[in-house]
């Protein structure tokens, strides 16, 4: 068993968490933390869940540079490294991640109340994230 992902949608004020399946074939969404108390919460939850390795949001903007959070998310890449020495730490282009989130949770039927829970965007697109990672690696495998 490979062990389980987890996909981070790294935000100023709140993080969404999505994890895999133990095959790593389905992404499920997990919480949002406030990012403040992130790594106490990642401490906690990467033993329970027992993950192997992690995704992180790579914010880019329409021309392909850094957006303005880049530099952020860059230092905590490297602080999870840190943090979490055995694993690796994989960075995915997270370019339309929110909105697709926001579409999918319309398209699900969901309350409007429920389209504007930011909390909820953020972990669907973590899980985005986290699903479109292990498409592209099944794509890799299959050549």
């Amino acid at each position: 068993m490979q062990g389980r992902i987890l996909s981070i949608d790294y935000g100023q004020k709140r993080t969404g968490l999505a994890v895999s399946d133990p095959e790593r074939k389905f992404a499920f969404p997990l919480d949002t933390v406030s990012t403040g108390k992130l790594e106490e919460f990642l401490k906690k939850v990467v033993p329970e869940q027992g993950i192997s390795a992690f995704i992180v949001g790579d914010p880019k903007d329409l021309k392909n540079r850094p957006s303005s959070i880049a530099p952020k998310i860059d230092a905590f890449a490297s602080r999870l490294k840190v943090l979490f020495p055995e694993m690796e730490v994989y960075r995915v282009d997270e370019r339309f991640s929110s909105s697709l989130a926001t579409q999918a949770i319309r398209d699900s039927g969901s309350s409007r109340k429920d389209r504007q829970d930011k909390a909820l965007v953020d972990r669907v697109s973590a899980t985005i994230l986290l699903q479109s990672w292990i498409e592209a690696q099944a794509i890799r495998d299959a050549r």
